[in-house]
């Protein structure tokens, strides 16, 4: 249990997003609406 498993971890290469996620990730963010009524909060995904 000692060993640390962060230092020669596969996840310390750089992740490089694809354009088609960066893509979709930003158009999902354009179409998110967060609407708040009193102490609520609704949201809608007006696509």
């Amino acid at each position: 249990m000692a060993k640390i498993y962060s230092e020669n971890s596969k996840m310390n290469k750089k992740m490089i997003p694809k354009d088609e996620t960066i893509n979709f990730v930003l158009n999902y963010s354009k179409a998110l609406s967060v609407i708040s009524y009193k102490n609520l909060k609704f949201e809608a995904l007006l696509n």
